[in-house]
């Protein structure tokens, strides 16, 4: 590649890095007052409007490379987004912060998450492809999630102080209590789609300048999708999740991580599917099956970093371990492509 053909590609990282991170953090406050406007639990607000909207990404790149027969590309940028989400996203939010977790989330969040990368790899093995049944199946599932989830919005719509409620306690403690007070529907709205309409135009800015960069140095499709895609497609969960930490909402932070991985293989794969047939490589090595073990190892190890904590959380000695498991596996998916493709 031309260094002035580098040179443009990499400002469309950087524009659209700015992108994500301003539209993330727009998102999150628009979320978060939706939630205490209407009752609503946050982590009801991030299994589901934070989840499919940071997931929006996975899906436009998903199902065009399912249209366009790249297998590598849209079984690989799921796998991979999976991965990071939980191993780097989780882990680096847990270094920030220590994240508590909802028993629904830990004993059936997680394992639903589990079941269903194990059901992917199954898919896969007994036809060599995700193809239309496996689609309906898949849906079927997510339907099933779907109404899970407007089950625990009932049971805990009355759980969650209301916003007044929750401005009275805070008192003079938060200057801006009036002002979250006073804004409109309309605007609360307005700031979660405009954060959206940012965090996918960034993220689609990023994965088109990392991919052209990534094919002009010779990488495979399948590294590209487990690293380059995959990354740019989570970037919108990890500045999510980052700025939810940061601000406190830790069950908005694990709530966006948990819904995405199960929004991007049940809707975004089962979707893809359904439009056109995704070859599946059995191959130990130079295909899916170790990288699909190794989405199913990332959930246990979420599992068991907050099952074995005594206040059940997420700390920083998890997040580590979480991040050292990280670098481990993007070592060997980048010296598995140097060896089989040189």
């Amino acid at each position: 590649m031309e260094f002035w053909s580098i040179a443009a590609q990499a400002s469309l990282l950087i524009v659209g890095f700015v992108m994500l991170i301003k539209g993330a953090d727009w998102f999150v406050d628009g979320a978060s007052l939706i939630a205490r406007k209407f009752g609503i639990p946050q982590i009801v607000i991030g299994l589901t409007i934070v989840a499919f909207g940071t997931s929006a990404p996975e899906a436009a790149i998903s199902i065009t490379s399912a249209v366009n027969q790249s297998s590598g590309i849209a079984i690989g940028n799921i796998l991979g987004s999976n991965i990071m989400n939980v191993l780097l996203i989780l882990g680096l939010c847990a270094t920030v912060t220590p994240l508590a977790i909802q028993k629904n989330t830990l004993y059936i969040e997680i394992p639903f998450v589990t079941v269903t990368t194990a059901a992917l790899m199954v898919m896969g093995v007994i036809g060599n492809k995700i193809g239309w049944i496996d689609g309906l199946i898949l849906w079927l599932l997510f339907i099933i999630f779907f109404a899970y989830l407007i089950i625990l919005s009932k049971k805990n719509k009355n759980a969650m102080p209301s916003l007044e409620d929750a401005e009275k306690e805070q008192g003079e403690k938060d200057e801006k209590s009036d002002e979250k007070k006073s804004v409109a529907i309309a605007k609360m709205v307005g700031k979660l789609a405009v954060g959206i309409a940012l965090v996918i135009l960034g993220s689609q800015a990023v994965v088109n300048g990392a991919r052209t960069i990534a094919s002009g140095l010779g990488m495979s499709e399948s590294l590209i999708g487990l690293t380059i895609v995959a990354f740019g497609t989570s970037l919108p969960e990890l500045v999510t999740s980052l700025s939810a930490a940061k601000k406190g909402e830790a069950d908005l932070a694990i709530g966006n991580i948990v819904g995405s991985n199960i929004f991007n293989i049940l809707f975004v794969l089962g979707t893809s599917s359904l439009i056109a047939p995704i070859a599946y490589d059995v191959n130990w090595i130079t295909g899916f099956m170790l990288d699909n073990l190794m989405a199913i190892l990332t959930m246990v190890v979420l599992f068991a970093c907050i099952f074995f904590t005594k206040d059940k959380k997420l700390k920083r000695a998890g997040g580590i371990t979480m991040l050292v498991l990280y670098a481990g596996y993007f070592a060997w998916i980048v010296a598995k492509d140097f060896i089989y493709m040189n």
